[in-house]
């Protein structure tokens, strides 16, 4: 039987975490957890609910020291809650707030004992590799969480191999400074559990706002910044004095170059991104602005068959799919090409949300922005519109778009673009599909509000001049030698002529019909007629120039069926 401690420490004055002003030592730590240890109820599910960072370790150290199991579901809602006493109807929770706020049974973190005693370390818990020491869970399509099981010998493996990648000193140990919460499994691997293995500290806050960040990170030694793209970002944009560092940890995104650059800059210290999954834990890490390519810090293998990603090892009881559509560059290397939920086909063509929110991050003045894909985008029987989040005070939307018509396919320019003060993203950056889902039909009703009827509904002919430029982006593929209008990009052209005509902000269009009688090249001069064809408010058109029709179909906008 194989026996793993639970922390590198060994000497009694080792400090584990640092906590205000104060520096907390391995046999502090330890009799803690024999505090914790006696309160909790004879029960075989503990879920772990303290903010504050030190006592979520010193819980998750008493239930592992005492066989428990802890559960770590993604969110903390209500609803979530339910989900976990369903799963494990005799979980408690252990928290460092007000107990009568859940809905579960809950234990209250105990009082500090200032009388600790002196005389004898208590001993460093040893744990079975083999023991089940939580579950960790990620949200499925559906929205209900999916339970990955975690064994004590596989953590270790996994944060031990990337311990040995980001190149910490054990004789010199950091302090881990985590933007994340340790539920978070990045923040739970990463700060809490880096620290155990790697005989280092963490630091017990979880500092959000950039001056808060600099005043933790300028309190602690030897410090190590561990958070999100959406995290740094911020900070680096508030622009304020930053500390040296030792270095940083991002996850949960890929992080673009330039943002990676910048970083390195400001703190004088190299970045590193961690990649892996709550199914497959930490595998690879890549210095960002240098490389493109992750390399993997287990002894797992990797492959890719009929176009999926998989991953085994020795420590994984089968192969896992990856999420990610990768590209195999080498014996222990891999790039990461998209999300395979990100891929999108518009018009036969193909890119992912995380690249074009990567060309969306890079233009000068975005300091935060995201594409979507609405719900229904995926059925063929209307045009496939992406819409676009974004905070970038001084730019406008006419020059926003002109940016992105410098980086992506005009299939893939977003209507509408929609400009906030801020997004909702979640305690570790992300912006969930729901809260974009939210955006956007806030933003469709205060349009259907700004927008008088008889725009919405015009009943008299129209008609507006389009000129394709001899220079657009889509004759680079379309195709090389004889050049073509894209007929995507005709449509593109007529919705677009359509709103401005009618004082639409970019609607949606559904595709009642279309039907291409001819092609036509660069520099073409077009006229766009239209006519209501309907009460439902579809618009019949015709796309024309001086040798005939070349296009004519008809498209309803706003959220209107088509008849």
């Amino acid at each position: 039987m194989s026996v793993l401690p639970l922390l590198a420490h060994s000497n009694a004055d080792d400090i584990v975490a640092r906590r205000g002003g104060e520096s907390i030592s391995l046999a502090r730590f330890l009799v803690d957890v024999g505090r914790v240890m006696a309160v909790l109820p004879p029960c075989r599910h503990v879920l772990n609910l303290c903010a504050d960072r030190y006592r979520f370790a010193v819980g998750l150290a008493a239930s592992m020291a005492s066989q428990r199991v802890s559960l770590l579901p993604s969110t903390h809602t209500l609803e979530t809650l339910r989900q976990m006493a369903a799963f494990a109807p005799d979980c408690h929770i252990l928290t460092d707030a007000d107990p009568g706020q859940y809905p579960l049974p809950a234990v209250v973190f105990p009082p500090a004992d200032e009388a600790m005693p002196s005389a004898v370390c208590p001993a460093v818990p040893r744990l079975d590799a083999r023991q089940h020491v939580a579950w960790v869970f990620t949200s499925g399509s559906t929205g209900l969480p999916v339970p990955h099981r975690k064994s004590w010998g596989r953590l270790v493996t996994s944060v031990r191999a990337t311990a040995a990648a980001l190149g910490i000193d054990p004789t010199r140990p950091p302090t881990l400074v985590g933007t994340v919460p340790p539920q978070h499994m990045f923040g739970f691997e990463s700060t809490v559990l880096l620290a155990w293995l790697g005989g280092g500290a963490f630091d017990a806050s979880r500092p959000f706002y950039p001056a808060d960040i600099v005043a933790t990170l300028g309190r602690v030694p030897d410090a190590v910044l561990v958070t999100t793209p959406f995290h740094l970002r911020t900070l680096l944009d508030a622009d304020l004095p930053l500390p040296g560092l030792e270095f940083v940890l991002s996850a949960t995104a890929p992080l673009p170059t330039e943002l990676a650059r910048r970083a390195e800059a400001a703190f004088q210290a190299p970045l590193f991104e961690i990649y892996g999954s709550t199914e497959t834990g930490q595998v690879a890490t890549r210095r960002s602005a240098t490389s493109a390519a992750w390399t993997l810090t287990r002894d797992v293998r990797l492959s890719i068959r009929d176009g999926q990603g998989w991953i085994e090892g020795d420590d994984m009881d089968a192969p896992i799919a990856l999420a990610d559509v990768i590209d195999v560059v080498g014996e222990r290397q891999f790039t990461l090409v998209g999300r395979n939920a990100d891929i999108i086909n518009i018009a036969g063509k193909r890119t992912s949300l995380d690249y074009l929110d990567r060309q969306l991050a890079a233009i000068d003045g975005v300091r935060d922005g995201a594409f979507h894909l609405p719900d229904g985008g995926r059925d063929d029987s209307h045009i496939t519109r992406l819409a676009a989040f974004v905070v970038a005070p001084g730019l406008d939307a006419a020059s926003l778009r002109a940016a992105l018509r410098e980086r992506i396919d005009p299939a893939f320019m977003p209507r509408p673009l929609i400009l906030l003060d801020a997004l909702p993203r979640n305690a570790t950056g992300k912006l969930p599909y729901a809260n974009r889902e939210a955006l956007l039909a806030a933003h469709r009703a205060q349009d259907r509000m700004d927008t008088p009827e008889d725009v919405r509904l015009p009943s008299r002919p129209g008609e507006s001049r389009i000129t394709i430029a001899a220079n657009h982006p889509a004759f680079a593929g379309h195709f090389p030698g004889r050049p073509i209008v894209p007929g995507v990009v005709l449509l593109d052209e007529a919705a677009g002529a359509l709103a401005l005509a009618l004082g639409l902000d970019e609607p949606c269009w559904h595709l009642g019909s279309v039907k291409f009688i001819r092609a036509v090249g660069p520099g073409a001069n077009m006229y766009l007629k239209w006519q209501q064809s309907g009460a439902s408010g579809a618009i019949a058109f015709t796309l024309a120039d001086d040798d005939g029709v070349i296009a004519s179909g008809s498209l309803t906008p706003g959220g209107a069926q088509t008849p």
